[in-house]
């Protein structure tokens, strides 16, 4: 469980957000949403114990977070996100296996039996076997976006951020990823995921935070977060419900969606 007390967080010396209080359940998909600036990708970091909290605390499975050491950090939390690191040189397979550090010792430079399965299940998931020997830098960025996801998932851990995994992907893509992150959260993985498609929240998440005005709005499910007034609230603009454009298999699995 993650779990966050009164946590205030700074960017550039001002509060960005306020008094925070929120659980994730094991096993749970939460989308965040919030327009442009409302510290979606400030929230994961400080989750992921890379932004300081100003006041607060944080934790996971009742330990306070800040005193984990970043070994042990990085074995329960994988953080995705595609916009810090430039691995040009480095091959696909080799950039995926950056998520096996975590189970080695940093004087352990040899790749264990497991490293290799669990980097080839990776490659797997998200469909990117016959990308592993190329070179990084040769990928599109959806390409690329696919090649962090599967590092993330290489580091097995039972807690999955990400920062925008589907920005970049066709629509075709973007909902595999969705649905398999969708279906490690029923296997007990549990998934935070920031999103900019509210649809997409909508499809696949079971309960959506929204953040606007320096605050945690809500946090609840999509039919109760997704109305008028709240989106208003985050986004500063009118929304209209309509029906969500979701693949017929999503609609399928989960029925109630788009209803």
């Amino acid at each position: 469980m993650i779990e966050l007390r009164d946590v205030t967080l700074d960017v550039g010396g001002r509060a960005l957000l306020r008094d925070i209080d929120a659980r994730v359940a094991t096993g749970e998909f939460v989308a965040l949403l919030g327009r442009n600036g409302a510290g979606k990708t400030t929230l994961l970091r400080a989750i992921a114990g890379l932004h300081r909290v100003r006041c607060g605390a944080i934790s996971l499975d009742g330990a306070p977070a800040a005193q984990l050491r970043a070994l042990d950090r990085a074995k329960r939390i994988a953080f995705v996100t595609g916009d810090e690191v430039f691995l040009e040189s480095l091959l696909v397979r080799d950039v995926v296996s950056i998520g096996r550090f975590a189970h080695h010792r940093w004087w352990q430079w040899n790749a264990a039996p497991n490293d290799e399965d669990a980097v080839d299940g990776a490659l797997a998931a998200v469909r990117i076997e016959a990308f592993a020997e190329r070179l990084f830098s040769t990928l599109s960025a959806g390409e690329r976006q696919r090649v962090w996801i599967a590092l993330g998932l290489a580091q097995e851990t039972p807690i999955l951020l990400l920062d925008e995994p589907t920005s970049h992907l066709d629509v075709g893509v973007a909902h595999e990823i969705l649905a398999l992150l969708w279906r490690l959260t029923r296997a007990g993985k549990t998934v935070v995921c920031a999103l900019h498609d509210i649809n997409e929240a909508a499809g696949y998440a079971d309960r959506i935070a929204l953040l606007g005005d320096g605050a945690l709005l809500a946090l609840d499910s999509p039919d109760a977060v997704l109305t008028g007034p709240l989106l208003q609230k985050a986004y500063g603009i009118a929304f209209a419900r309509r029906h969500a454009l979701l693949p017929a298999s999503v609609l399928a699995e989960r029925p109630h969606v788009g209803a």
